[in-house]
Order: structure tokens, then sequence, then C-alpha cells
């Protein structure tokens, strides 16, 4: 009985990205928040100083990659011109999707 779910355990996975374009002020963060909290996936989203926005997601793989999805398409008013995103090892220590404090304010 162990071994089945074992073989059943869905991989978990962590992003960090960056957005760029228009998506200061287009209400991005609130919608990707929802987007996550929609797709079971966990971590931060910010502004930053530069323009950008960051994010940390961590979850089940599959989820993970439809969060990114969803970055690249962004928020109704928003304009994502890039994406940069690095897979990265899970931390396992958030329990929720939170937007964070602006970077360096």
């Amino acid at each position: 009985m162990r071994e089945n779910y074992l073989m059943k355990a869905k991989p978990i996975t962590a992003l960090h990205a960056r957005i760029t374009g228009r998506v200061q002020g287009v209400a991005f963060r609130y919608y990707a928040q929802s987007e996550a909290a929609r797709l079971g996936v966990t971590g931060w989203i910010r502004n930053s100083e530069d323009g950008s926005v960051e994010v940390w997601a961590e979850g089940i793989e599959e989820n993970v990659i439809n969060f990114l999805d969803w970055l690249h398409k962004g928020s109704p008013h928003a304009r994502v011109d890039k994406v940069r995103s690095d897979i990265c090892p899970p931390q396992k220590t958030y329990k929720s999707f939170s937007i964070q404090a602006d970077d360096g304010t």
C-alpha cells in the first residue's frame, strides 16, 4: 500500500521569476495571488523598484508550470513584455501566496 502511495506522489518544485512590462499599477499582483490560490501554489509576489514584478512560487510541478503560463499573460490591464524565470529547489516554508511589500521601500 505504501509503495502505491509513493508512486502517486507528485513532485514539488519552485519558480523564481521577474516580469517586465506594464505590470505595476494594473492589479497584476492581486490577479496573480488569485491565480496562485486557484492552482494551489504558495509563495509571494512583490513590486520591484525598476518597475518589474518579482515572484517566488512553489507547488506541484504541473501547477507551478500553469502559474508560469499565467505570468506570461498577466492581468487584464497588464502588458507582459518579458518573463525571466528559473526553476529552483522548493523551500517548503510557505502556507499561502502573499503580496509582499515593495522591494527596496
